[in-house]
């Protein structure tokens, strides 16, 4: 197996916070380790200002308060942070028990980091295959127009492919590559041919605007081929986001595969990438490879 391109080892982390995705995280990701055959970790990040963080007030106090005002304050941030880890603890503990009957069941095991998510994630990413993170936060706006801000610092910053979850878990039975012909979109093709993740599912290979067509689609379809799926060809003209956005409902598409951002400092300052504004229109789970 080329590890240059895939990490075949580690474990499925899925990032859980209290929101209205947290159902739907957990259930992609036990479907993601199942397939892999690993481990999952259900993972709470509390970020430490998440219980109100130590704030330096005596500015505003007067002189003979300070110090018992503070003492209150200070109380009251650990009594709020005892009361969010509590929380997170009940909430992936819920988790946990609603995916023990499940088909296929994997070993779940929990977790909780103090500490901002993105760099949590970068500091436990060398142990982890797949993560796996909701649409939008617990802080999010639910329009559909808006994406949650974690999620796309979380996409831009980790190396590891990153599965976003839709709000409610679907059956997985079709998935469809976003092919270009560029750099990333081969590097995604070999990626879903290199990993198990994905095997035995109907695929379908799209490339909209002339971009990906010819020499370098044919490539795309013998290497799937080649790797056992039948891949079903969709070259269309038409602008990529809409063109692609449609196809995944007129299809009845499950899962999207697509390069994630780049690094660049140019490339995070596009706002309406195809990335970003398939993130925002699909409601179903997509795969973001880097």
């Amino acid at each position: 197996m080329n590890t240059t391109l895939i990490n075949a080892e580690g474990r499925v982390l899925a990032a859980i916070d209290p929101s209205s995705y947290a159902e739907g995280v957990a259930a992609l990701a036990a479907w993601a380790a199942s397939r892999l055959g690993v481990p999952l970790e259900l993972m709470h990040a509390i970020d430490r200002d998440a219980g109100g963080g130590k704030r330096d007030l005596s500015g505003m106090l007067a002189l003979g308060t300070q110090e018992v005002l503070l003492a209150e304050l200070t109380a009251l941030d650990e009594e709020r942070a005892r009361v969010t880890q509590a929380h997170g603890r009940a909430m992936l503990e819920r988790l946990q028990a609603g995916l023990a009957g499940q088909p296929g069941a994997v070993q779940v095991t929990l977790g909780q980091r103090h500490g901002e998510l993105v760099q949590t994630l970068l500091d436990i990413e060398d142990d982890v295959r797949l993560f796996v993170i909701g649409k939008r936060g617990e802080h999010a706006s639910v329009v559909t127009a808006h994406l949650g801000s974690n999620l796309e610092r979380v996409v831009r910053a980790v190396r590891r492919p990153v599965l976003v979850a839709s709000r409610r878990m679907r059956p997985i039975r079709r998935f469809m590559i976003a092919f270009d012909d560029s750099a990333t979109t081969r590097k995604c093709v070999e990626m879903v041919a290199l990993s198990p993740l994905l095997g035995g599912l109907e695929c379908h290979l799209i490339a909209v605007g002339g971009k990906g067509g010819g020499a370098g689609l044919e490539w795309a379809r013998a290497r799937l081929a080649e790797a056992g799926f039948e891949p079903r060809i969709h070259a269309l003209p038409g602008d990529p986001e809409e063109v692609i956005a449609h196809q995944v409902e007129a299809l009845g598409i499950d899962l999207l595969v697509m390069g994630a951002y780049g690094h660049s400092r140019i490339r995070a300052l596009i706002v309406g990438s195809t990335t970003t504004q398939l993130l925002r229109a699909c409601e179903i789970p997509m795969l973001l490879l880097r």
